[in-house]
């Protein structure tokens, strides 16, 4: 489903450059859960942000099925990663000023889906994630468990092709990320291709495949389901 071809990325510096990717030739399958580990300031966000078409200052190839990436504007990745990505935070993101609901209808309002089969999705997604009874509750009133909930509800309600994760876990205590990662797993077994940047091996145990990063460069699969 995706593949990375010569992918770099740096930053111009008073000595030169600074690389922050380094020759990152990556295939993801559609369907796979694939973990990127490696230590802090290795580039694991910026690939992730690489893939998830949020950073569009890098060199390479890039397609994402049939679509060369590298050679769309502005508008065509936007609408891109509208159509097929979903982004799960490790700080939830979530609307402060809207209730639950409310944040699991904002991604679909960006799209062209008639108001009663948003209403619709969001009840579904309530009921499967069993947070109905906060629907009409503010971010604030949440605990940092149940904020995380509704993002990752929040990213799974488009459907998308693809579901990018990261550190989703690493403000949670153990217990809520467990339900957490369980809740990726089970997206990714109904068919959504999941990418899980995280510093937890345990965390990364989840994945079919594991890559390391180390200083910008693909050091290969650490792990294998």
């Amino acid at each position: 489903m995706i593949q990375l071809s010569n992918v770099e990325k740096s930053y111009p510096i008073a000595a030169g450059r600074s690389w922050v990717l380094r020759n990152i030739n990556l295939q993801i399958d559609a369907g796979e859960f694939l973990g990127i580990v490696g230590p802090s300031g290795s580039g694991k966000s910026t690939l992730l942000n690489v893939l998830g078409l949020m950073d569009s200052e890098w060199q390479g190839e890039y397609r994402f099925g049939e679509r060369a990436v590298h050679k769309l504007n502005v508008k065509q990745r936007q609408a891109l990663q509208r159509e097929e990505v979903g982004f799960i935070f490790q700080h939830y993101h979530l609307i402060d000023d809207l209730s639950v609901a409310e944040n699991l209808d904002l991604p679909l309002s960006y799209r062209d889906i008639k108001a009663d089969e948003r209403k619709a999705r969001v009840g579904d997604i309530l009921d499967r994630f069993q947070i109905v009874g906060k629907k009409d509750l503010f971010p604030r009133q949440l605990s940092g468990g149940q904020q995380q909930l509704v993002a990752v509800a929040r990213a799974a309600i488009t459907r998308p092709r693809l579901l990018l994760a990261d550190e989703p876990t690493g403000a949670l205590h153990s217990s809520q990320g467990t339900m957490i990662m369980e809740l990726l797993k089970e997206l990714n077994e109904q068919g959504t291709t999941v990418v899980l940047v995280t510093h937890s091996e345990a965390n990364a145990s989840y994945a079919q495949r594991v890559v390391e990063l180390r200083d910008g460069w693909l050091a290969g699969a650490v792990q294998a389901a």
